[in-house]
């Protein structure tokens, strides 16, 4: 039995106006089927009656009936979906149309032409939304390039005023020792913003120097930058990443995501601990690329995988390390599990990169203790 409540709104129609044909054309033969079995008795132009009709025409009738009740039903189902097609076809093209539209073409609008009924009023609408949408972006878009400047000038500012202070031939040991405390300080500020900037970058979308990039490249430049502090713990670690394994997409963002994936495995790791990089190229026929690989248009998908040992985590908590300053508790004390040089904004900054660029990022806790963190990304 169909019902109206599931499916699509084309099935939906199809099913309602074949009922609806179909009950009128079985209205019209159980009518045609009452009046022709009436039996009534008349006279003919030669005087005889005219015999009522039989037990095997009425027979007949109900079977040249059904026949026809067969037919309408078929009929009734092609011109429920035609006429289901006709009534939906505009709203497929404003559906097209707006998926078109991304955060780099808020510009475009539907505009579309025709009488004002109900569809040409539902595009006006989605052409209202479409111009607040513009007008927010470029205001969030113009208010990070603007903070970019504001806020680093100040702490410019303040950082050679420190310089100035310190170099002081008469400059007494305490003002030193609180110079190097506040360049300290003035180095997370600037860490923090530089996390901001890049995190409401991504989150933006904005891949206007989008190119082709080896992540195998990016990986030994982040492990390269974190080699002393790789060899001051003591951290085993091993590199599986195929040779030319690449992505398409901004070489500043992808560089800071591994960057942020690599500081965030070194800087939370234990004295003689491990780091595994591994990266894997699926195609479109795996099941767990299918979907990215349908929503990015491409057939294959990289996955980049970092994991590390250590005491067992909470899944649940794990999961929330995605959001801005969310950390860990371990051992009792609040432990920073994210990047960015301990802002929390670490794994938040390499979420939005990957969706940036139509992937996605995966937290596991390890059974055997640790983190496994997973990037997917189109492949190039």
């Amino acid at each position: 039995m169909f019902s109206l409540r599931g499916g699509t709104v084309s099935a939906r129609f199809t099913i309602l106006y074949a009922t609806a044909f179909l009950g009128s054309g079985a209205t019209l033969l159980a009518l045609a089927f009452l009046l022709a079995g009436t039996r009534v008795t008349s006279v003919a132009p030669t005087g005889s009656p005219i015999a009522p009709p039989s037990v095997q025409d009425d027979r007949q009738l109900a079977q040249s009936a059904a026949v026809a009740l067969l037919m309408m039903a078929a009929v009734s189902l092609v011109s429920g979906r035609i006429l289901a097609g006709r009534v939906l076809r505009p709203l497929r093209t404003i559906t097209t149309a707006t998926r078109r539209i991304t955060a780099e073409s808020l510009d475009r609008r539907l505009a579309v032409a025709g009488p004002a009924d109900e569809v040409k009023a539902l595009a006006d609408t989605i052409d209202d939304l479409l111009e607040r949408l513009e007008a927010s972006f470029t205001a969030q878009r113009r208010f990070v390039a603007n903070a970019s400047h504001e806020l680093r000038t100040p702490l410019a500012t303040m950082r050679a005023s420190l310089d100035v202070a310190e170099a002081k031939p008469d400059a007494a040991p305490s003002t030193v020792a609180l110079a190097g405390r506040l360049r300290t300080q003035l180095d997370r500020v600037d860490h923090l913003l530089d996390g901001f900037l890049v995190l409401a970058r991504a989150q933006h979308g904005v891949l206007a120097d989008a190119d082709t990039v080896d992540l195998g490249e990016l990986i030994a430049a982040a492990l390269r930058q974190r080699d002393s502090d790789v060899r001051g713990k003591h951290l085993t670690v091993d590199i599986e990443v195929p040779p030319s394994t690449t992505t398409r997409g901004s070489p500043a963002l992808l560089t800071r995501l591994v960057e942020n994936l690599i500081d965030n495995a070194v800087r939370h790791n234990e004295a003689h601990g491990w780091i595994r990089v591994t990266a894997t190229r699926l195609s479109s026929a795996n099941g767990a690329s299918r979907a990215d690989a349908a929503a990015s248009g491409r057939a294959e998908s990289v996955v980049l995988t970092v994991e590390t040992g250590g005491p067992r985590l909470d899944q649940h908590e794990v999961d929330r390390l995605t959001q801005p300053f969310e950390r860990l508790r371990r051992d009792g004390p609040r432990h920073d599990r994210a990047g960015g040089g301990s802002s929390g904004l670490g794994l938040s900054i390499v979420a939005a990169v990957a969706a940036a660029h139509g992937g996605d990022l995966g937290l596991t806790a390890r059974a055997g203790g640790g983190l496994r963190v997973t990037t997917t990304l189109a492949a190039s």
